[in-house]
């Protein structure tokens, strides 16, 4: 098993056998920013957005776990005559055969059919007429979640800074905002409840109960039982209702874990880093924090927090501040993997098949 760590200043490896110990391999992509890698169990290829303040922004690809990369394929770019411009990878989703979908900065879907050898715009997402209330975000513009429904076919789910989530049943042709019951806190008060314009930090969706959805809004944690056609607020109880990530348990539905930080300065609440986990779908949440360093002065990002597939699930984040950190055993015990990396930004899990 693999993790991938990407930071400011590129991508960074880490293999295990047994979840115990980990053996460093030498950083790659150097001087990039990674905002997000993911590996195709299919074709057996990693995948890595990355983001050089050089050549732009593009994916690279690698099929030796990320000993050699391309330069990556073509068509990441929006029209000449767009007013917008792709600047940024942000997410990544091998969809089978062949099929990858990249979310970019300024907010666009991507998808290819030749394993990234060539690009096009998903232009149903931009043209939906919502588009139009879609703002940045504090760290951009961004379309940072996709997910592709295993229950449904062709029902694909994407989530923006500041635009919220929206869903497609026809594959990415016609796409449609399922905000409702997300409260966009930062609008007039009768005014909170739109359409779109949400933040949304992060989604997950289930892979083993149709329709279960986790959200960490700008404004707290949220749960969807019908794939989004609603959402119930279930964070009353976490000491912020602000943060980033959002991981699901991959075999319970009503388990779900968060890291919460303070609106400002974005580090642990009370400088107490702790994973926060709930195990009766929101109604409760607990304080997983054996092991972590107290006080903490460090924030994790959206995209910096993971689970794996084994049994015990094993959870991964890493901070702000270059820390990155494991539990085996379902967060009840956290161990340090590597400190004093660059500002991390994503944690993804890879097995060999």
């Amino acid at each position: 098993m693999y993790l991938l760590v990407g930071t400011a200043k590129g991508l960074f490896r880490y293999r295990t056998d047994d979840r115990t110990e980990w053996t460093a391999l030498p950083p790659v992509l150097l001087g990039d920013e990674i905002y997000t890698t993911a590996y195709d169990t299919e074709t057996q290829t990693l995948y890595a957005g990355a983001n050089s303040v050089f050549h732009g922004a593009n994916v690279r690809r690698s099929h030796d776990w990320g000993e050699n990369w391309d330069t990556g394929g073509s068509g990441l770019e929006y029209t000449a005559d767009d007013p917008e411009r792709v600047t940024r990878v942000w997410s990544l989703r091998p969809a089978g055969g062949g099929r990858v979908y990249a979310g970019v900065e300024a907010s666009g879907l991507f998808r290819s059919d030749d394993g990234g050898d060539t690009w096009s715009e998903v232009r149903g997402l931009r043209e939906h007429p919502t588009h139009e209330t879609w703002e940045p975000g504090f760290g951009g513009k961004c379309l940072h979640t996709i997910a592709v429904d295993p229950f449904f076919a062709n029902r694909l789910y994407i989530a923006c800074s500041a635009g919220g989530i929206y869903r497609s049943n026809d594959g990415g042709d016609s796409w449609q905002p399922i905000n409702r019951g997300i409260r966009a806190e930062f609008m007039p008060d009768d005014m909170q409840y739109p359409e779109s314009g949400q933040c949304v930090h992060k989604f997950w969706l289930s892979p083993t109960t149709a329709g279960r959805l986790w959200l960490q809004n700008h404004g707290g944690v949220y749960r969807s039982d019908n794939g989004g056609d609603g959402w119930e607020y279930v964070g009353e109880s976490l000491p912020s209702d602000f943060g980033f990530p959002v991981v699901g348990h991959p075999a319970n539905p009503d388990c779900a874990y968060v890291l919460p930080v303070q609106r400002w300065p974005r580090w642990a609440p009370d400088n107490v880093l702790a994973v926060y986990r709930t195990r009766d779908a929101g109604q409760s949440w607990e304080a997983l924090h054996n092991g972590l360093p107290q006080p903490s002065f460090s924030g994790v990002l959206r995209d910096a927090f993971t689970g794996d597939t084994q049994t015990p699930f094993g959870l991964y984040f890493g901070t702000t501040s270059g820390a990155l950190y494991h539990s085996a055993d379902e967060g009840a015990t956290w161990h340090l993997i590597a400190e004093d990396l660059p500002r991390i930004y994503s944690v993804v899990v890879a097995a060999e098949a």
